[in-house]
């Protein structure tokens, strides 16, 4: 599962930088959006197709219903989740040039041993996996390697949330736990993350009274068990997601791993100057 944890670092890094890419905003301004705005989760949502935006929250889970319901407001109002998709595949390519030079030629080669790690699990309960897996695939290499890596990320993504729907913890809970997976003095606090994903100060409350309840937080604090718990959360999303990555096999999981680590700094950097040096927690781990 080492291997496996590694693997999902590297697909956080790998995709997290175009959430907040310039030139992607920018072809999704000229789709007719104002601004460009919504587009760090629009262009996660539209392989979701037109469902609605109840369903839309539940697949991404700890955002803010009330968020998904205005990005989706906003875009399909200029818009179609098609247009969005090509937007994301033509930034891909030279956002990550920009990003990272040289990473594209790197996991080029490894297009189809990620996606037979994709494509050797089942997607039941796994809806952005599910959506992410079920597109036509580029022949571009680098574009369909960097599309399945994003589909392993999804895929994590959704073991994780099935597994918090199974312990009970709603949008707002997951996200104050998340706290325990980042250094707390850079965020000023357990609350960023929860509050960063739209939930405002009755959310955050009734958030707490829920992990207190569960024994997890004392008052507004996350205790001991808490942590121990989020930790386990993580291994327990490890050992779910590691048969995907057993199918992409060791070596070929090692060679990506090897070529997407070295560019952590950078991409991290690269998000902290295009949209702040909060964001993406899942790439600042301690």
């Amino acid at each position: 599962m080492r291997l496996t944890a590694r693997a999902g670092h590297a697909g956080h890094d790998l995709v997290g930088w175009l959430m907040w890419d310039q030139a992607a905003i920018n072809r999704f301004a000229d789709l007719g959006v104002p601004n460009g705005a919504g587009w760090v989760v629009a262009w996660r949502l539209a392989p979701l197709g037109a469902i609605t935006p109840a369903a839309a929250a539940a697949a991404t889970y700890s955002i803010a219903p009330l968020v998904i319901e205005a990005v989706m407001g906003i875009y399909r109002g200029a818009t179609d989740e098609t247009a969005i998709t090509a937007v994301r595949d033509a930034s891909v390519i030279p956002g990550l040039e920009k990003a990272a030079p040289g990473l594209g030629e790197q996991i080029a080669g490894l297009a189809d041993d990620l996606w037979r790690g994709a494509d050797a699990v089942h997607d039941g309960a796994r809806p952005m996996f599910a959506a992410t897996r079920s597109a036509v695939r580029p022949d571009d290499p680098v574009l369909s390697a960097w599309l399945a890596a994003n589909c392993l990320r999804e895929f994590r993504g959704d073991n994780h949330w099935a597994l918090c729907a199974a312990e009970d913890l709603d949008g707002v809970e997951v996200g104050l736990l998340h706290a325990v997976m980042v250094n707390e003095d850079e965020y000023g606090g357990q609350e960023w993350i929860a509050r960063s994903r739209g939930h405002d100060d009755d959310a955050i409350a009734t958030g707490w009274a829920r992990l207190a309840a569960k024994g997890l937080a004392n008052g507004h604090r996350l205790n001991d068990a808490g942590r121990d718990f989020r930790l386990e959360l993580e291994r327990r999303t490890d050992a779910a997601t590691a048969p995907a990555w057993a199918a992409v096999g060791v070596d070929a999981t090692t060679v990506f791993c090897d070529a997407v680590e070295p560019y952590h700094d950078i991409l991290l950097a690269r998000i902290d100057a295009t949209a702040g040096p909060r964001w993406m927690p899942a790439m600042r781990h301690r």
